[in-house]
């Protein structure tokens, strides 16, 4: 039978854990707008941009900030930052790239839309979405019909991207009668171009977030399982 100073002991040790528990979940502050832009694919480029690789940031947590992924050849391509673990981003929007005990390797700042430029303290670097390393797109290029699917070739919903003005920001997008319920119980009504990437916008104003991973084909980021695409029929 389990003594009284052995029951206390058990006690405090549950405590404990449930309190580092909370205390790692309540960790991460609410994501700003401009780390909910960065989440997708980039490309980490020096100025000559004969040294590049791909990296991949999500909201997720992951110790000590949130989850970014390095492609295989990045650490051949720099290997001062095969230690990066994670990212951060503070009020001032700068993003921090760390290692696992939170020291800084890069340290970026936002010039224009869809890149960042390391600040002067660290080795010159430049950090843009895949869209702003090629042609960017403007929304003469997307108005029109689309269509979702999850990833085949039946679509589940057909759309229109008008060319008429929801709001001060964003376009009408129009529903065809039929969408699956993932589409209409998201309701979306207007759509935007940020930072290279396709926004979808409901009345409430929630935002879904595409990428262009191939031409005319964007797909819904944070990925999802199976995935969501918009793409031109």
């Amino acid at each position: 039978m389990l003594d009284l100073r052995m029951i206390k002991s058990i006690v405090g040790i549950v405590a404990l854990l449930w309190a580092n528990s909370a205390l790692a979940q309540g960790a991460l502050p609410p994501p700003s707008e401009a780390a909910k832009a960065l989440v997708g694919v980039w490309e980490l480029s020096n100025p000559e941009r004969d040294r590049r690789c791909q990296v991949t940031f999500k909201l997720d947590a992951a110790a000590p900030g949130r989850s970014a992924t390095l492609a295989g050849n990045c650490g051949d391509a720099f290997p001062d930052l095969r230690a990066i673990a994670a990212w951060t981003m503070g009020s001032d929007d700068a993003l921090k790239l760390v290692d696992q005990k939170g020291l800084v390797l890069l340290e970026l700042t936002e010039v224009e839309n869809g890149m960042y430029e390391t600040t002067p303290s660290y080795t010159h670097y430049f950090l843009q979405t895949l869209a702003a390393s090629g042609k960017d797109h403007i929304p003469d290029d997307l108005f029109g019909d689309w269509a979702f699917t999850r990833g085949g070739a039946k679509p589940i919903c057909g759309l229109t991207l008008g060319n008429t003005a929801y709001d001060a920001d964003s376009f009408v997008l129009t529903l065809n009668p039929g969408c699956d319920a993932l589409i209409t119980r998201f309701a979306p009504v207007g759509w935007k171009l940020d930072r290279g990437q396709f926004v979808m916008l409901n009345a409430k104003g929630d935002a879904w977030r595409f990428e262009e991973n191939e031409p005319n084909a964007w797909n819904r980021i944070p990925a999802m399982r199976p995935p969501l695409v918009l793409v031109k029929p």
